[in-house]
């Protein structure tokens, strides 16, 4: 009797394991957009809602470099998927090589912007599409000419009509690449677990003690990189030159209120974004930290805040170890957003 007990307990686990493993793999798709806790929901538009037609032609668009003069630039390019949607050096390299004037920055999150370039000078994404199309040092192209060769592309053809229910044009172009970056939605962290997702022990000791300087009086970081985001989105200057080549906000107000000041980047996957500043100047995290605990340089327009912080060694790293922190490798890694 013994045996037969067994014998029969035996094959009950063969059977129930050959059972689950015949179980399929949860293939149901990731959606679109992926709100994380603690994030406000994205704004679509009224006319560029977002749908998978429209994320499909977005994406394809951002990463083929059949935007630029020569087919050899894409948006991706610059704003590439490994590095949080920024690039790895200083300036970009537009069609022949030609140098970028300002360090690229990340995508993550974009759609929580107010404004865009590091002026603040375009209200929307579907504006700033337009930005690198014409610049000389990027795409060196214009959008007249970039229609005609969607036009020659039956896939093109096909995925606009599906998208927006038209053949491709500006609209369609611009629509759907701004569409495609408003789902690049960054919020899975190991400070978004600690913060929003109740794991107490996502955040290392030396990046809790580097999160409660970050939002101290006595480092006022979070003065301008508040909120969810981490950025306040006003302009000012943090007192990295005396003199600065780029005049800033200054370009678009000539306001000379507005004379080397620039729009509060988000810290989100800055572990991931270097190198830094608006110019690509400063090479590494611990630099950043080093430049503010000094008081940067003096400058007419400096903020406030930034000034002497008298940090030990411990202190600084502990802050480098809080910003590495705010890394989301999901994002980083996601095939959604790969081409």
């Amino acid at each position: 009797m013994r045996a037969v007990l067994i014998a029969g307990l035996f094959t009950f686990l063969m059977v129930s394991c050959r059972k689950e493993q015949s179980i399929p793999a949860d293939t149901t798709p990731e959606p679109l957009l992926f709100v994380p806790q603690g994030f406000p929901m994205p704004e679509f538009p009224a006319d560029n809602q977002l749908t998978p037609a429209r994320f499909a032609l977005g994406k394809k668009l951002f990463f083929d470099p059949i935007m630029s003069l020569d087919s050899t630039v894409s948006c991706a390019s610059c704003h590439d998927p490994a590095h949080a949607f920024s690039d790895s050096v200083a300036l970009s390299q537009g069609v022949a090589g030609a140098p970028g004037v300002r360090n690229a920055p990340t995508l993550s999150n974009v759609v929580y912007q107010p404004y865009y370039t590091r002026e603040g000078g375009l209200p929307t994404l579907e504006m700033q599409v337009l930005v690198p199309i014409q610049e000389h040092n990027e795409f060196d192209f214009n959008m007249l000419r970039i229609v005609d060769r969607l036009k020659n592309d039956t896939t093109y053809v096909r995925m606009s009509r599906e998208a927006y229910d038209r053949a491709p044009d500006a609209f369609v172009v611009t629509r759907a690449i701004a569409c495609f970056e408003r789902t690049l939605v960054s919020g899975n962290s190991r400070y978004d677990q600690y913060q929003y997702q109740g794991k107490s022990n996502a955040l290392t000791a030396a990046e809790l003690r580097g999160m409660a300087l970050f939002f101290s009086e006595r480092t006022s970081c979070s003065a301008c990189h508040t909120g969810f985001n981490f950025s306040n989105y006003a302009f000012e200057n943090n007192g990295l030159y005396e003199t600065y080549p780029d005049p800033g906000r200054y370009r678009l107000t000539l306001d000379t209120a507005d004379l080397a000041r620039f729009k509060v980047p988000t810290l989100r996957n800055v572990g991931l974004t270097a190198p830094y500043m608006h110019d690509g100047s400063i090479s590494s995290l611990g630099k950043v930290v080093a430049h503010y605990n000094a008081g940067g340089q003096q400058h007419p327009h400096k903020s406030t805040f930034v000034r002497p912080l008298h940090l030990t060694a411990l202190e600084q790293s502990d802050l480098v170890h809080f910003l590495e922190s705010l890394t989301d490798e999901s994002f980083a890694r996601n095939p959604k957003f790969r081409p």
